[in-house]
């Protein structure tokens, strides 16, 4: 039997989306920007998506802008946002355990002339407001915080951040990588006080290769592609549709609430039973996203216990897909090294998660403590 326990990686697609999908590509199969009725039918889902997302972050349909993945919109985010506020200044202060595709788009703006700064995050995994108000001067024209760290479950202030940001200069554009926090947390734009945020499909029981961006009223992007008139200019191309309608469909299933309670008690079984095994320790913090669990078993390398785990068909990872196994920047930067960080694992539930996918997961950890540390 599977025990697949590396949501944060991906979802398995839902009923729901993956019918939507395949309606829209045998019988909704029309190009949204055609004139004619099948167009037409095709715009109405594609409306429909639109609103669905929008709900799900408390926004305007009109703020909502469909892109590829968490990934593009990210990008989207911080390119647009830099050339858009150029003359401005060029300082982004970025905290420093964020996703790959936030810091590598920095890293590319750092060649470009931009001033980076990377901030830190303080012992309890999340960064500090303190430090974002220090960061942020008058040449500033972007701040990007992660809601919640997708290798920690680590749940950011962000909306204390932004307000901190903001209060040394008000001009400020402020973005946030909401993948790991959507359908999860309950977000909301305004109360966040995001300028930007991204969110990504195949995270929350949806299709991969769709996301979205909400861009704020009145905030410019320039575009990184140009060609066609959809998404209003700033995400040209054909919509993917079906992609597309399949998010909207796996929206309309969030139960925030719900599952947030079922999740939680799920990770509390989860802390006592693993805690058990001598050896483990979590890296989590204690208020943690619960979707997230962060351990190290520190006898065994990672790449050794995923294989082992892997061998009982109980699905793991040591941290980032996308960093496919290097070290991790999130340990580092809480100043995890050595064994510890050589053997973290990651564990992320998803609402198909129960304690039968627990139980094997501590029982196959500590059979491989006791075997595999004396290879």
């Amino acid at each position: 039997m599977e025990h697949y326990l590396d949501n944060s990686a991906t979802t398995a697609v839902s009923k729901a989306a993956a019918d939507k999908a395949y309606h829209i590509m045998r019988e909704c199969f029309g190009n949204p920007s055609s004139l004619h009725s099948k167009g037409i039918e095709a715009e109405h889902e594609l409306k429909a998506a639109r609103a669905a997302v929008s709900r799900a972050l408390c926004a305007s349909p009109e703020e909502i802008f469909f892109t590829s993945g968490g990934t593009e919109a990210n990008n989207l985010a911080l390119f647009g946002a830099a050339y858009a506020k150029r003359r401005s200044g060029n300082k982004l202060v970025i905290s420093a355990v964020e996703h790959s595709s936030v810091l590598e788009a920095a890293r590319r703006l750092g060649e470009e002339g931009f001033c980076v700064e990377l901030i830190a995050p303080r012992s309890n995994g999340a960064v500090s407001p303190e430090d974002i108000f220090n960061a942020v001067d008058e040449k500033t024209v972007l701040v990007s915080i992660m809601t919640v760290n997708n290798e920690t479950g680590a749940i950011m202030p962000v909306a204390d951040c932004f307000e901190a940001a903001r209060e040394k200069n008000p001009r400020v554009i402020c973005h946030t990588d909401a993948v790991q926090a959507f359908g999860k947390l309950d977000l909301r734009v305004k109360a966040l006080g995001a300028d930007l945020l991204s969110v990504s499909g195949h995270k929350v029981h949806a299709p991969k290769g769709v996301g979205a961006l909400f861009v704020k009223k009145g905030v410019r992007l320039v575009p990184r592609q140009y060609g066609g008139e959809q998404e209003k200019k700033l995400r040209p191309g054909t919509e993917a549709l079906p992609s597309i309608a399949a998010l909207g469909a796996a929206c309309a299933e969030f139960d925030t609430a719900g599952n947030m309670k079922r999740i939680g008690e799920l990770n509390a079984y989860a802390r006592q039973e693993l805690l058990k095994i001598d050896g483990v320790v979590v890296n989590s913090p204690d208020n943690a996203l619960p979707y997230v669990l962060n351990i190290s078993a520190g006898r065994v390398r990672s790449e050794t216990m995923l294989h082992f785990l892997g061998e009982r068909e109980i699905y793991v990872s040591s941290g980032s897909a996308c960093a496919k196994g290097k070290p991790s920047h999130v340990l580092s930067a809480l100043g995890l090294k050595g064994q510890r960080a050589d053997s973290a694992l990651r564990i992320s539930f998803s609402k198909h998660n129960s304690r039968d996918d627990v139980d094997a997961l501590a029982a196959a950890i500590a059979e491989g403590l006791r075997t595999l540390a004396h290879r």
